[in-house]
């Protein structure tokens, strides 16, 4: 299994889009547009992604908007620092069955020890599903060793 990659400040505003977290291939996700504080993650929804009541569990929707907040809020990290999603939370808005889902994250707020982060994911014809938002911990020495 591949690491995930998490690109220093300096590099390519598109640096993003090399990052393959593990779980993005459990969902089926993908990286489609970074930039410095901005990703957009795609996954098109299916059967495999149903709740009991046969549309998509509210976990893929956590899921995919905390990777769209998650690699979004990396892209401000500087070399040596980390990150730590200390609170997230999300509303559900319109059930969803077969999609294809974009789920846009953006830092709002990046300070040198919190960030606050946002998503809207919508479907294929732009109407919203879900909003979310994230406060991120930048961690750095021995708290940023090893992640």
């Amino acid at each position: 299994m591949a690491e995930p990659v998490v690109p220093e400040k300096s590099a390519t505003p598109h640096a993003a889009l090399q990052i393959r977290p593990p779980v993005s291939e459990l969902i089926g996700f993908e990286v489609s547009e970074a930039s410095e504080g901005h990703v957009v993650v795609v996954l098109q929804a299916g059967a495999r992604h149903f709740n009991p009541m046969g549309t998509v569990h509210g976990g893929i929707l956590c899921d995919i908007a905390d990777a769209a907040m998650g690699i979004a809020f990396a892209t401000t990290l500087s070399p040596g620092e980390s990150f730590t999603t200390v609170e997230l939370k999300i509303n559900f808005l319109r059930p969803v069955r077969n999609a294809q889902l974009r789920a846009a994250g953006r830092v709002i707020q990046r300070g040198r020890t919190i960030g606050y982060v946002e998503c809207e994911i919508t479907d294929e014809n732009g109407k919203l599903v879900a909003k979310s938002n994230s406060t991120c911990l930048v961690l750095r020495g021995e708290q940023a060793a090893g992640r």
